[in-house]
């Protein structure tokens, strides 16, 4: 089974004008950096992380610290890393602005294992549990843990795809509250649903954001990453 999709897809462009804006609501250091202090942070020269490179080959990125009705009214697509927990203003928001007619994709890990430099309760740490159960429901889904898998990446099959994951979760269907229409691949990794006029696609693990090997970024994970990112997110 192939991710649901329509259109030709959304082709890489270096063309600032003709690209579209992309949401992003993200704990990980996808687009400021893992910096400590403001002036690493707006440093220019700094690398940029290859994830927002890869991303701003085919989108305008538009970094959101909010998820509500005024910061979603200009982006038809979004992406949600690892987000924070939602504020019910939020949950309230994201499922309109989704039933309207938005692309959302989510990389939602029940149990991060990228390194931070932050210790456990520093705010500029990435979120190490996911915690957006509320609008899963809503949407017919919830995420479990298998606390016995054994650690360590390791690539995995979903739908048409192949996937690198590190103690991912598993989606499963439960009974929602509201209208929508979810299939979920074998295995639980991967989750799409088709939810009013808009439509998410949900990974279970967040590994596939991660590279700290040594040398070049392998072709395999970039190549992963920007086929979901295409599939996800074309209208």
């Amino acid at each position: 089974m192939a991710l649901a999709s329509c259109g030709q897809g959304i082709a890489p462009t270096d063309n600032a004008a003709d690209k579209e804006q992309l949401g992003l609501f993200s704990t990980l250091p996808i687009y400021w950096g893992s910096g400590g202090d403001v002036a690493t942070l707006l440093d220019t020269a700094q690398e940029k992380d290859w994830v927002r490179e890869l991303l701003e080959r085919r989108f305008e990125l538009a970094p959101l610290d909010a998820l509500e009705p005024e910061t979603l009214a200009n982006v038809d697509r979004l992406l949600l890393a690892q987000p924070r927990p939602l504020a019910p203003s939020e949950n309230v928001a994201l499922d309109d602005w989704l039933r309207g007619g938005g692309r959302l994709l989510i990389f939602a890990d029940p149990l991060l294992t990228r390194h931070s430099e932050f210790s456990i309760g520093d705010r500029r740490r990435p979120q190490d549990v996911v915690l957006i159960s509320p609008i899963l429901k809503r949407w017919g889904l919830e995420l479990q843990f298998n606390e016995t898998q054994p650690v360590g990446e390791r690539w995995v099959d979903a739908y048409d795809g192949e996937f690198p994951v590190n103690l991912p979760g598993k989606f499963v269907q439960v009974d929602s509250g509201a209208p929508s229409q979810c299939t979920v691949s074998d295995g639980g990794l991967l989750a799409q649903c088709e939810v009013g006029e808009g439509r998410v696609t949900l990974l279970a693990d967040a590994a596939i954001l991660d590279w700290e090997g040594e040398g070049d970024l392998p072709s395999r994970r970039r190549a992963a990453l920007d086929d979901l990112v295409a599939a996800a997110l074309d209208f």
